[in-house]
Order: C-alpha cells, then structure tokens, then sequence
C-alpha cells in the first residue's frame, strides 16, 4: 500500500472534478487493495464528494 498522502494526491488527479460515485470509490478501494472505512477517509482529505451511496458505507 502507497503512503495516505500519495493515495490523496493520486485520488484528486483521477477525481479532478472532486466527486466519486460510490461504485467508484469502491471499484478504486479493491484497485489499490485498501478497505471501504479508509477509502472513505481517504476522500475526505482529498475533498472528494462521494454520492449514489448505495450501502451506507461512506
């Protein structure tokens, strides 16, 4: 697993429009092996809005 500053930056250059589909965000979570609560957590450092919530996991 990349260092948490990396994984921000690397989720604001893929996400430049700062929003995340929860599909997405957790397609992203299995791609760079990290679990759903850090995903989250990672999104909120890199000002990521996730929306189409579909499990309540963000």
């Amino acid at each position: 697993m990349e260092d948490k500053s990396e994984l921000v930056k690397k989720l604001q250059e893929m996400f430049p429009q700062r929003k995340i589909s929860c599909t997405e965000a957790r397609r992203v979570a299995v791609e760079l092996d990290i679990e759903l609560a850090e995903m989250g957590e990672l999104c909120d450092k890199a000002g990521l809005k996730i929306y189409g919530c579909e499990l309540g996991c963000f």
